[in-house]
């Protein structure tokens, strides 16, 4: 089990010297009730104005998710590209083309997921002792080195290991991001800049997509080799402009250093209330150590911290289970719907360009209805797409140009509604959910869930798609859809509204074991006397 280090001898001595506020717990209770009430008051547009420097930072971390959202749709596209598949694929007799079959189609899928568990799961440790900014630098450093690996392969097992290898440091960014964008701003930009993740996540399958249209008629090896290298746009410059990013400074205080706490709220700027709020992120430390004094990834399931648990883990597990295997990389589902590869890859571009906007207006949506009622009717929205196509699939033949651009459109719309809804408020969800001394092992933990349920959908969708294997094209919704709606139901059970709480405040519901529907009905004095936080029931 991981604890908090005692400070140096020469931690204690600016311990010191750190300001007098913090050494009395009443004064520094009485700081903290100011801090939890400008929150509060805090609108959007004040925050942006007073906050833009941790608006910038958190934007400019949340960038190094573009890496993994493009090799996301890269390699699922790679699986309808001539150029690659005659390279690495063997040819079918039934299609008259050459194909990757099914096993190394879920192999290449799942090696980035695997690669991304190690890596996730690593991020957890390493950012509870080193802290973020050491961790990213680490994690750029190794993608430019591991991309080489890809760009110069020349056989499918070579292939998997670079996938394999890159998914690592990808993992570290995918769970780095949210985490880090929950904790050096404040709650009313919390949810954007969350959100803002998923955002940077469809930028890249966006860019991806585009790379590929543009190469999808090209027969050489540089149809596939180019995409790959374009990676090493990303993780050089970024290295660069974030060895100058500040620390989180809920990370100081974990290791009981308030004094660089201060100075890096400076940095965010709110240099003026840094007092204030570092006095309430001390106080949310203790309150979260009175519950459970952990840090370990044990701790993440015992006591009130398993409620939390289940509730980032399946609220990520459900992404891909809603049929992102079909619907999130859609270019080799729209060539298996019968569609020409070209105005699949154009489809494509098309369909991540919604995706991109959705994930936009989602910023306003979330601010009229909340994180659970986007997400439940989200699902909800998803299992009636699917479901449409597989009736649509069933109704048609199998050669009928417009029962297959019906499928597509609907795929489109799935898009739409999936980066609208599911997509981006689950980093939302995921970022509020956790307490704060388990933030890191708990979006990790998550991440790690959502990779695993992605190895499964990756291993089963090729099954029901390649036409080497089951082919069965559009009817694959009538699966998907139902797995959409067992999550539908598992989000109207347990899935509590957070919005407009501080961390303390939702502390001390989760300790008080308030139920999933009577959460934001609920107010929170989080600073009573003695840390005995008293809930009572809102009008």
């Amino acid at each position: 089990m991981l604890t908090e280090k005692p400070p140096t001898a020469e931690a204690a001595d600016e311990l010191e010297n750190a300001p007098r506020s913090f050494s009395s717990p009443e004064k520094t209770l009485d700081l903290a009730k100011q801090a939890n009430s400008d929150e509060h008051s805090l609108t959007l547009r004040d925050a942006l104005r007073q906050y833009p420097r941790a608006v910038m930072w958190s934007v400019l971390l949340s960038t190094s998710i573009i890496m993994e959202g493009y090799d996301i749709v890269l390699m699922s596209s790679f699986f309808a590209q001539p150029a690659f598949s005659e390279h690495f694929g063997t040819y079918d007799p039934g299609t008259g083309k050459h194909q990757i079959t099914a096993p190394w189609q879920s192999g290449l899928s799942n090696a980035v997921s695997v690669g991304t568990m190690v890596g996730a799961f690593a991020n957890g440790y390493f950012t509870q002792k080193f802290g973020y900014r050491a961790v990213l630098l680490a994690s750029l450093g190794l993608i430019t080195a591991f991309i080489f690996i890809p760009f110069f392969a020349v056989n499918l097992p070579m292939l998997l290991v670079g996938e394999f290898l890159c998914g690592v440091p990808w993992g570290v960014f995918a769970t780095m991001a949210p985490a880090y964008a929950s904790e050096i701003c404040p709650m009313a930009l919390r949810g954007h800049l969350t959100v803002y993740v998923n955002l940077c996540w469809a930028f890249g399958q966006l860019i991806s997509a585009g790379v590929q249209a543009g190469f999808s008629e090209n027969p050489t090896q540089w149809a596939y080799r180019i995409p790959f290298a374009i990676q090493w746009a990303w993780p050089i410059p970024l290295f660069v402009i974030l060895w100058f990013a500040p620390e989180s400074p809920w990370y100081y205080v974990r290791i009981n250093r308030p004094d660089l706490a201060e100075k890096s709220l400076g940095r965010l700027g709110s240099a003026g209330r840094a007092r204030e709020a570092v006095a309430m992120m001390i106080h949310t430390n203790e309150l979260e150590k009175h519950v459970d004094e952990g840090t370990s990834y044990l701790d993440c399931f015992r006591g009130v911290d398993l409620r939390r648990t289940e509730i980032v883990c399946m609220a990520f597990a459900a992404q891909p289970f809603c049929g992102s295997s079909m619907g999130g990389t859609p270019t080799y589902f729209f060539v298996q719907a019968g569609l020409p590869s070209t105005i699949s890859f154009q489809m494509s571009c098309g369909g991540l360009g919604l995706a991109a906007l959705g994930t936009i207006i989602a910023w306003w949506l979330m601010q009229h209805f909340g994180r659970r009622t986007l997400y439940l009717w989200g699902l909800g929205l998803l299992t009636a797409i699917l479901t449409t196509v597989g009736f649509i699939s069933v109704g048609t033949a199998p050669d009928s140009a417009a029962g297959n651009y019906a499928q597509a459109t609907m795929m489109l719309l799935w898009l739409f509604a999936y980066y609208l809804t599911v997509g981006p408020i689950c980093y939302a969800i995921v970022g509020e959910t956790s307490s704060t001394r388990l933030r890191t092992k708990s979006v990790c933990l998550s991440r790690i869930v959502y990779y695993a349920a992605q190895v499964v959908c990756n291993a089963v969708n090729p099954y029901m798609l390649n036409p080497t294997a089951g082919g069965w094209r559009g009817k694959t919704g009538f699966f998907w859809g139902g797995m959409a709606f067992l999550f539908f139901l598992w989000t109207y059970f347990r899935l509590p509204e957070m919005r407009g709480k501080t961390f303390a405040e939702l502390d001390v519901l989760f300790a008080r074991g308030v139920g999933t529907r009577e959460f934001a009905g609920y107010k929170v004095d989080a600073y009573a006397a003695e840390g005995d936080a008293a809930l009572r029931k809102g009008d």
